[in-house]
């Protein structure tokens, strides 16, 4: 069995999953009410958010999982696209919790973990497919032939639907 404790701080939610031979156990995520007031996320604020709220999470999903630090095996964390400060948090906790216990990291793509989500739990799609994805400040469509075969057929270059989202979310 293989146990990997997944850390996302893209932007300004801190979350972390627990995930036992690709069955999600636990999925916690710490969102930040502190943007409310400025109409949008603040990347110093949310940088600071992840730091104060990475271990509470990171904890409370290992609880919910019924496991311990010692029962992972790997570790996996968002290595962008996102907010440099946030991802900094992410990154260094991801790296420094496997370097104390000599675990594997690895590196997820932001983007392609939203494509990838389709295969959390089924029903599964079928390949290939078209997926639309609207996150943040990336609109685009890719064309999903295999789990990592993935071709972006086209891509905003100038502001991206995802952020109307987020501004009215």
């Amino acid at each position: 069995m293989t146990v990997i404790l997944a850390i996302e701080s893209s932007c300004d939610d801190t979350s972390a999953a627990i995930i036992r031979d690709g069955i999600v156990l636990s999925n916690l995520t710490a969102t930040q009410s502190v943007h409310k007031k400025y109409g949008g996320v603040v990347p110093e604020h949310a940088s600071r958010a992840h730091q104060r709220n990475i271990l509470p999470v990171v904890a409370v999903a290992l609880e919910e999982a019924g496991l311990e630090v010692a029962d992972i095996d790997a570790v996996a964390f968002t290595r962008g696209p996102g907010l440099i400060g946030s991802l900094m948090v992410g990154v260094s906790f991801a790296k420094g919790l496997a370097m104390a216990r000599g675990l594997p990291l690895i590196e997820v793509d932001h983007m392609m973990a939203h494509v990838l989500a389709h295969f959390a739990e089924p029903p599964y799609p079928e390949f290939p497919f078209l997926c639309l994805t609207v996150s943040g400040g990336h609109t685009h469509i890719t064309l999903v032939k295999k789990h990592l075969d993935l071709d972006i057929i086209v891509r905003t270059i100038d502001d991206a639907a995802g952020e109307a989202f987020d501004k009215t979310g």
